[in-house]
């Protein structure tokens, strides 16, 4: 498990404790003893430590089953001798190969051209690059000599990413970093920005933040309609269900065959058999009248059929008068 940088190659001794005996590609891949790794060598400038990097050293890595990786890094001085200004320094640059997984041995200040007495001082078998002729300090192939004592073992380009492609994104879009630094804090100063560009910016950067709040109005103000639609589809539903549960109860008690037509057929049969009286049985006994009874005085008057007129009333009386004489 790794729990440390790796170290630098001047503040330890080498690891290798066998004879240094030169080895061949061939040798290499079938494997050596444990104390006896493969010393691979790759260098380079590292400006802003990136994936394509950290591959190129992957693969160095991995050349061989057992390897120790050294990577040497150039200095300023060299670097900006030979190739141009960097944009971080020599002990950015050395600090972040210190920490890439594959790296066992940082050399700083490493040489632009190897020569054979760094080759011995450091003992390496191999070194690893891109097999792209590289032209610089006059040369069109540092690597040459390294091809031709047959030390060379090429690695692929990681394509789409490199130190130009990201220092050209940052050229571009310019003005978009310039602004973003200004509303972090940093000066027109250190940014080197003028005057004029610096209102410019900042003037940019307020328009910016208005149309951050009224973009962010128009959201909230989606989402509340979005809310009150949803919403009001949910009341409609639910006024829907209760609309038609109303219309099936009022139809089940006021429809052709509902309840309160019933109720009301059978109130009306209860009022109609309470209006209307009940006629005697038919095998009631007719009552006769009995003969031992005498007929029923003439002065007595039926209370039950009373005088139609005046006329029949006084002749009743005098039929009366007539009766009690004959008696008499």
């Amino acid at each position: 498990t790794l729990t440390a940088p790796a170290p630098f190659a001047d503040e330890t001794s080498c690891q290798c404790q066998a004879p240094h005996e030169k080895l061949t590609i061939a040798q290499a891949r079938l494997g050596t003893p444990v104390d006896r790794p493969v010393r691979v060598y790759a260098d380079g400038i590292f400006d802003l430590f990136h994936a394509g990097h950290a591959r190129a050293l992957m693969q160095a890595k991995t050349l061989f089953p057992n390897s120790y990786l050294l990577v040497g890094v150039c200095s300023d001085d060299l670097t900006h001798k030979f190739k141009g200004f960097t944009v971080m320094n020599e002990a950015e640059r050395y600090e972040a190969l210190r920490h890439c997984r594959y790296v066992d041995e940082v050399i700083r200040d490493a040489p632009w051209t190897l020569t054979p007495e760094f080759l011995e001082k450091h003992k390496i078998d191999f070194v690893a690059h891109d097999d792209i002729p590289y032209s610089s300090a006059g040369s069109d192939d540092v690597y040459k000599h390294i091809k031709e004592a047959g030390m060379f073992v090429p690695t692929q380009r990681t394509e789409g990413i490199s130190t130009s492609d990201i220092i050209t994104r940052i050229v571009r879009d310019y003005d978009v970093y310039a602004r973003r630094n200004l509303q972090r804090g940093y000066t027109a100063k250190e940014l080197n920005v003028s005057f004029i560009n610096e209102k410019k910016y900042r003037f940019q950067n307020q328009v910016d933040k208005m149309k951050e709040k009224v973009k962010n109005v128009e959201e909230k103000s989606k989402e509340f309609v979005y809310k009150v639609e949803e919403k009001s589809h949910d009341l409609i539903q639910k006024w829907e269900e209760k609309s038609r549960e109303f219309i099936g109860n009022f139809l089940e008690l006021f429809g052709p065959d509902g309840a309160w037509k019933q109720m009301f057929q059978e109130r009306s049969g209860r009022m109609l058999q309470a209006f209307s009286p009940r006629q005697s049985p038919n095998s009631s006994p007719t009552r006769g009248r009995s003969p031992s009874r005498s007929p029923s005085p003439p002065w007595v008057i039926n209370k039950t059929s009373p005088p139609s007129s005046p006329k029949a009333a006084s002749a009743s009386l005098s039929s009366m008068s007539e009766g009690d004489e004959d008696e008499k």
